[in-house]
């Protein structure tokens, strides 16, 4: 394989297994010492500019002039270069030294530590480390209850769940909540818990078209499945939307195994806080260091810029060459699978029977209950689901829901409904039904 600068010929890694400890300290390695590309070398020049603008009162032009002069451009790639040698020459060989004096770290898995600093890093930069082979970069790989590499042979009903935006696989649990899984697996029903793990940086469209062929191999594997739910926090809903609709596309046969599909707090049409940075950097840019912020924030991953409208297919962003700006919703529609039961669970900050209007609005923080709970006022948009399918939790943020123990259950309710439940679930809608149209045809009259 190639390397990509002579820094990094001494080791190269990539392949579907997990991260060790020795590739985090590689990968970091790497990451200091290669040149993020134009992204950070625009933002120097964007903050150079503006303490130019700002405190010297200087104009946009004349400062443009002043950094295009010969010697001033090879003053700032003097600077840029010697931060880079800096890395390259002191930071990055201790990193590797590390590695060549304890050369178990090669086999010795990641701690809870480092499983959270390498699903931030994958979060933030995931595309970047992707191209680049960075050894820090995730392959989407399943885990057991236990935290273990998924293996063996599996049977019966598999329940999978997908975490969220810079998370991991540990993440769906804490000390105070055993989660959902724990829930799940106290029903004794012969359920086994699977937990994914993924760059979540990458776009979701791509990661849902992996997971699809990733679970369609686990069926080809294991024959003796006999059912699938799906289970995603946030980010991870949006895959599992994503993975179905091309798993329909590809028509695969785990399609036909998946019963139930669990959303918690999932931006189906966005996050209230990712568009307003957009509509923020947009207004404000003429402010003194404003477009500082703008550039810093222009940092972020393929898979960030999806959650600005939910995108889950190809087509809604192999076309666009936005990241800043308010750009327009251009998505496709993605159709929930009619024959899988979906359920949405969305949170709120704001607590039940009091007026904080402020706080519907924000949700649980990062996502509205609307965008969670699939409304939309365009009818290519909405995702209709009876209202026995959707859950609001108040007083519940966007970085407890996944293990509440409330919304552990309220899913054991959803799974494992009394019998005669889902016969009332059905008389119920019947009614519901029937209204509607008493209502719609007495509104005709009317008029």
């Amino acid at each position: 394989m190639p390397s990509l600068t002579p820094l990094h010929e001494t080791y190269c890694k990539w392949d579907r297994t997990p991260p060790s400890q020795a590739d985090v300290l590689e990968g970091l390695a790497q990451l200091v010492t290669t040149r993020l590309g134009d992204a950070v070398q625009d933002l120097i020049q964007v903050i150079q500019r503006e303490i130019l603008i700002s405190l010297f009162g200087m104009s946009e032009q004349r400062s443009k002039k002043l950094q295009n002069i010969p010697s001033i451009e090879k003053l700032y790639q003097f600077s840029y270069d010697t931060l880079l040698n800096y890395s390259s020459y002191l930071l990055a060989p201790g990193l590797r030294k590390i590695i060549e004096k304890y050369p178990k770290l090669h086999d010795k898995p990641l701690t809870p530590s480092l499983h959270f600093l390498v699903g931030v890093l994958n979060g933030v930069l995931g595309d970047y480390l992707l191209k680049y082979q960075n050894p820090v970069s995730l392959p989407m790989v399943l885990y057991d209850h236990y935290g273990e590499l998924q293996h063996g042979e599996l049977s019966g009903r598999i329940v999978i769940f997908a975490h969220g935006l810079c998370m991991n696989h540990l993440e769906w649990s804490n000390p105070q909540h055993g989660g959902i899984g724990e829930k799940l697996l106290a029903q004794r029903d012969h359920n086994t818990m699977l937990y994914l793990n993924y760059n979540s940086g990458r776009r979701i469209s791509a990661n849902g078209r992996s997971l699809a062929n990733t679970l369609q191999d686990l069926v080809r594997r294991n024959p003796n499945i006999s059912s699938i739910d799906l289970i995603g926090h946030s980010m991870g809903g949006l895959v599992l939307r994503s993975a179905l609709f091309y798993g329909k596309q590809n028509i695969h046969h785990w399609l036909h195994l998946t019963e139930n599909l669990v959303c918690l707090a999932s931006p189906h049409h966005g996050a209230v806080l990712e568009r307003f940075g957009f509509i923020l950097q947009d207004k404000l840019g003429h402010f003194p260091f404003v477009k500082i912020i703008r550039h810093i924030v222009n940092i972020r991953s393929n898979g960030i810029l999806d959650l600005r409208y939910g995108s889950v297919r190809d087509d809604d962003w192999e076309h666009s060459t936005a990241r800043i700006g308010g750009m327009d919703d251009n998505r496709k529609p993605a159709p929930l699978s009619s024959h899988i039961n979906t359920y949405f669970v969305a949170g709120s900050v704001a607590y039940k029977n009091r007026k904080n209007r402020h706080l519907e609005v924000l949700g649980d923080y990062l996502v509205s209950v609307k965008s969670a709970l699939g409304e939309h006022p365009d009818p290519r948009f909405q995702l209709k689901l009876p209202a026995s399918h959707k859950a609001i939790f108040y007083g519940v943020n966007h970085f407890e829901i996944h293990y509440h123990a409330q919304v552990a259950e309220q899913l054991v309710k959803w799974f494992y409904p009394p019998k005669n439940q889902k016969v009332t679930d059905r008389v119920h809608e019947y009614w519901v039904n029937l209204e509607s149209q008493s209502e719609l045809a007495g509104s005709e009259r009317f008029k």
